[in-house]
């Protein structure tokens, strides 16, 4: 009898076409991977469905060579099959380049990160692709020290969450947006000191009245670019990690420079294997152990089987979601 780790295909999620809406999205059988050396098989569970899925299933975000062509950028799991520190059997969450949505993904084993003792697989696929993407940005690119205030844009999305908690964690200020109050009172209760409902306030307004902000997680860009500015600290930083209101800014150089800002950002998934390890290593030191003892939990707004990965795209597409929205797997 053939055991399942033998199987030469698997039910995965496929883009029907190549891209479309997410009705394009079913789940069909497609061969299994071989991990290759230094990669693990995982057998997975749970499957974290992200903002930059979206986008490739609308054709605009094509995986970086290697990976594979089907979504998914972060599961959790068994080991089915071990490589490095890793043995069959064991529980791990990992960041994909792609491949995700499966009965089976394969990754570096040096990406794999061990899944807290009190964490399930649903919990714990919905935290590499945010944790590794808020550590990046916030902590490595931005800089943020304890003692310094974080604005964060769109803090209900996973990312936003996600970086509340961490932010909070590392003994930061927070001062959240979001549209709508309910939203608002959520980003309250996952620990930001200050939550703004951008649709009946003015968040730069806001921001002035709590001292400025020495770090924005921008996700939005467009015309809140020049708020977000106005609001810096001298010496503060900008980071970009999506412009969902808009690609395009103008920059007032003079303003730049009489502030001594710095406006960045960054992308995860094109990154090289070992510049992911080294990212990897940082967040197992410095965030895992807020995830261990419950210092960060970002909350699950839905799950959905695998073969509803359309209605899981349709849910986080509606904006309705706070928090992350998970694909589970039998």
């Amino acid at each position: 009898m053939t055991s399942p780790v033998e199987a030469e295909t698997m039910m995965a999620v496929v883009v029907e076409g190549g891209r479309g809406p997410a009705s394009a999205l079913s789940a069909q059988p497609i061969p299994r991977p071989s991990p290759g050396p230094g990669q693990i098989l995982i057998r997975v569970r749970a499957a974290g469905v992200n903002r930059p899925d979206i986008i490739q299933r609308l054709g605009m975000y094509p995986p970086p060579p290697g990976a594979p062509d089907t979504l998914g950028l972060e599961v959790a799991g068994e080991v089915a099959v071990g490589a490095g520190r890793w043995k069959t059997g064991d529980r791990v969450c990992a960041l994909l380049g792609g491949g995700g949505y499966a009965e089976y993904a394969v990754c570096d084993a040096r990406h794999a990160l061990p899944i807290p003792a009190d964490l399930d697989f649903v919990q714990a696929a919905g935290l590499p692709e945010t944790v590794f993407t808020v550590f990046a940005n916030v902590f490595e690119h931005g800089s943020l020290k304890a003692g310094e205030t974080l604005l964060v844009h769109g803090a209900t999305s996973g990312i936003g969450v996600t970086a509340i908690q961490m932010a909070k964690a590392a003994g930061a200020k927070v001062i959240a947006t979001a549209r709508g109050a309910a939203k608002a009172q959520a980003a309250l209760r996952l620990g930001a000191d200050v939550a703004v409902d951008v649709t009946t306030q003015d968040f730069a307004d806001i921001a002035k009245a709590e001292g400025g902000v020495d770090v924005a997680l921008d996700m939005v860009g467009g015309d809140y670019f020049a708020r977000t500015l106005d609001v810096l600290k001298t010496g503060g930083r900008i980071v970009y990690i999506a412009s969902q209101g808009g690609a395009e800014i103008t920059v007032p150089v003079f303003r730049i420079m009489q502030k001594r800002a710095t406006i960045t950002g960054s992308t995860l998934r094109p990154r090289d294997a070992d510049e992911k390890a080294r990212l990897a290593a940082a967040v197992e030191a410095t965030a895992w152990p807020w995830i261990a003892t419950g210092k960060v939990a970002p909350p699950v707004d839905r799950t959905f089987p695998l073969d509803q990965a359309a209605a899981a795209h349709a849910h986080l597409e509606s904006g309705a979601h706070v928090g992350k929205v998970i694909l589970t797997v039998e």
